[in-house]
């Protein structure tokens, strides 16, 4: 893969680190420097949108760092300490997820006490601690104590997602690393790469907003699947009365299933809707375009004034200010799916 022109011969000679990662160059120039200089701080702030690639550059770094015989100053994936990583079973390598939707003082308490004992086999052990936004006040602030004074050959990444707010205390005691949306055409490479089909690829590369995670995400659960249906129903004409009533109900059920994946399916609904605004109808496409696709209703949404999609627009930030109150998630997607459907007069 070759190198933006904005690159230049220093980054060049040090970037094989990350070289078969896609995108995020600006990461790739910071944590290449430092580790060419030999410079790694404490912890670093891996900070980003959801899904694109901060916890895969963590693993780099770590596996690069331990290393038994690195190759022009990236891993070499073949002696013991890679292969260890690349099984998933490294004892240096330390990683700390939510666990049922938020980082615990016990897990924190935990790994501090383990902190205070030398690195197992390598000269530097690497901590990823995921989501760290999810973590509640008391964690925090006993983190904030091993960030003040970290102990020694210890290295800690903590990624957070850009939308998210953390304790200042925490960001300042840490070097940030910002991590961007990747371009339409990387994130197609990375999920052609996964073996996905190109159709779906291309499809899912846009409703995912250039995170390759969260179009996995999307795959997985099945989710473009059951937005189709859902927008099918918001758009159906045909029906009246019980009926129409009924298929909205019933839609509303399908969405509240999703359970913590609802968040990414009103970011779906806003995408097609802000693509209406984006790209009115007649107008061509960009490539890869949801308006390209028949299911989609860009007549529907076409015949809507802008006022009407702006109010619709409202509807999903009212239900997901709704959702992070805790509300009844059913009734929400009721009330959101009977403003959707909604026509206004001009």
């Amino acid at each position: 893969m070759g190198y933006p022109a904005e690159i230049g011969r220093e980054q060049q000679a040090i970037a094989p680190v990350f070289a078969h990662l896609l995108g995020q160059e600006k990461a790739k120039t910071l944590l290449t420097r430092s580790l060419a200089a030999g410079r790694t701080p404490h912890a670093y702030l891996f900070r980003g949108p959801e899904g694109v690639g901060k916890q895969l550059f963590a693993q780099v770094m770590a596996a690069t760092l331990n290393c038994r015989q690195t190759l022009d100053g990236a891993a070499c994936g073949n002696c013991s300490s890679c292969r260890k990583f690349r099984s998933g079973n490294h004892p240096d390598f330390v990683v700390i997820r939510p666990e049922q939707g938020s980082i615990k003082i016990d897990r924190i308490r935990e790994l501090i006490k383990a902190l205070s004992y030398p690195p197992y086999e390598s000269a530097t052990r690497v901590v990823l601690l995921e989501d760290i936004h999810t973590m509640r006040r008391e964690a925090a602030n006993s983190l904030l104590k091993t960030l003040e004074e970290p102990p020694e050959n210890n290295l800690l990444i903590l990624t957070v997602e850009s939308s998210k707010s953390i304790l200042s205390t925490i960001s300042s005691r840490c070097q940030t690393i910002p991590f961007f949306q990747l371009s339409q055409g990387d994130t197609v490479r990375i999920l052609l790469e996964k073996g996905m089909e190109e159709k779906t690829a291309v499809l899912l590369a846009r409703l995912s907003e250039g995170s390759p995670g969260r179009a996995l995400l999307f795959r997985k659960t099945e989710m473009v699947e059951t937005w189709e249906k859902v927008i099918t129903v918001v758009m159906d004409s045909s029906a009246s009365g019980d009926s129409q009533v009924g298929l909205l109900l019933q839609m509303a059920e399908v969405m509240a299933g999703l359970k913590e994946n609802l968040f990414p399916f009103l970011g779906l609904l806003r995408i097609w809707i802000r693509d209406a605004l984006v790209y009115p109808v007649g107008q061509e496409k960009r490539d890869g375009a949801m308006g390209n696709t028949r299911w989609t209703g860009r007549d529907w949404l076409g015949n809507r004034a802008p006022e009407e999609l702006f109010n619709k627009l409202r509807a999903i930030d009212r239900a997901e200010q709704e959702l992070g109150r805790n509300c009844n998630r059913t009734l929400v997607c009721e009330i959101l799916l009977f403003r959707l459907q909604q026509q206004e007069r001009k």
